[in-house]
């Protein structure tokens, strides 16, 4: 008999609540049921009168703000000041990857749990992964510690979102399900979940797309961006995710809008050296070729196309193409050369047809 199943996979452990219009209760539940005294409620902008709302009714000691994208140092360690100085025993987060970034890193040196409540589908609540950005550099890495102990996920919560970032956060949570089908440590069980994830992600996205006030497709957008965690979390980084940290880092690009711009040029160099994935992307997208069903989705959500628009200079590729050769993943399907990377990076730069 060939291809025999040869694998090991690991599952995070994480207690997850779904529920539109329960997060409130949910999170004082999680904050009762782990005990703590000394709560540190972290909030992104929009998400601030939900999180204030949240910090008086588990009476929290501190209510912190003072967030940004892709976690610089100094945030990091005034956040973490903050944590010591108040004497902090748990930290709840609510908001986005930043939010929850930053939460992770303090989480990295303090070992103090978090409850995270997701309000946009970046997945950063439900995997293991951390990042700090010093000096125009990202660095990643993964520790179990950094993992929240609870998830909270309410639709309500997302509403806020419009239609234009839903789209961009959904299809960097696609992006993670398409990255995990050849990532390092990609194997049967997080592909099935990514491929599930994909599914979910297309209808919600479509559904919030039609109808930005109807919960279920929000709901089903935020199921599939956890699934799209908990695969990637699994699978680990796999090209897409290297070129865009890289590309966040170094040049301050918005993490979510970058993920969405670049996926359907990594989707299109990966996908005839990898005719399983190709093909799992293509059943879970209802079309019979992966890219094409990719490219279909993003026309009809009006996805984000060009880096360009988001500040990345022309004469920033190449210096781009030496920093991202030197983490791509020896796991990836095709052999990749500082050229491919160019072509690749020029593409998503212009917004190239496919």
């Amino acid at each position: 008999m060939t291809d025999r199943l040869v694998f090991a996979h690991q599952t995070l452990g994480q207690r997850v609540l779904f529920g539109s219009g329960l997060a409130a209760v949910n999170v004082a539940a999680e904050v009762d049921r782990l005990g703590a005294d000394t709560v540190m409620v972290i909030t992104g902008g929009h998400d601030r009168d939900f999180a204030a709302r949240v910090a008086h009714q588990v009476k929290a000691t501190l209510l912190y703000d003072d967030v940004a994208p892709h976690v610089p140092l100094e945030k990091a360690e005034k956040a973490r000041a903050a944590a010591e100085e108040h004497g902090v025993d748990l930290v709840v987060c609510v908001g986005g990857g930043s939010a929850i970034g930053l939460a992770k890193a303090i989480a990295l040196t303090s070992r103090l749990p978090i409850i995270a409540v997701p309000t946009t589908y970046a997945g950063s609540e439900a995997t293991n992964v951390w990042g700090i950005t010093e000096a125009s550099h990202k660095t990643t890495g993964v520790d179990d510690g950094v993992l929240p102990v609870s998830v909270i996920y309410d639709a309500e919560l997302t509403l806020s979102l419009s239609v234009e970032l839903s789209v961009a956060s959904g299809l960097n949570a696609l992006a993670h399900c398409v990255d995990s089908l050849w990532a390092p440590r990609a194997d049967p069980i997080n592909a099935a979940m990514a491929a599930e994830g994909i599914r979910a992600l297309s209808a919600g996205l479509s559904a919030l797309n039609t109808d930005p006030r109807d919960l279920r497709g929000r709901e089903q957008t935020q199921y599939g961006a956890y699934l799209s965690a908990v695969a990637f979390s699994s699978a680990g980084s796999g090209l897409h995710h290297k070129i865009c940290h890289v590309l966040g880092g170094a040049y301050d690009l918005p993490h979510a809008q970058t993920h969405a711009t670049v996926l359907p040029y990594v989707l299109a160099f990966n996908a005839p050296a990898a005719p399983e994935a190709a093909s799992r992307i293509a059943t879970a997208l209802g079309h019979s070729d992966a890219l094409e069903g990719l490219n279909q989705l993003r026309k009809v959500l009006k996805a984000p196309v060009a880096l360009r628009d988001y500040g990345l200079k022309e004469t920033d590729l190449a210096e781009a193409a030496d920093l991202i050769l030197k983490v791509i993943p020896p796991s990836n399907p095709r052999n990749v050369t500082q050229q491919d990377l160019l072509t690749l990076l020029h593409g998503a730069w212009s917004g190239a047809d496919l």
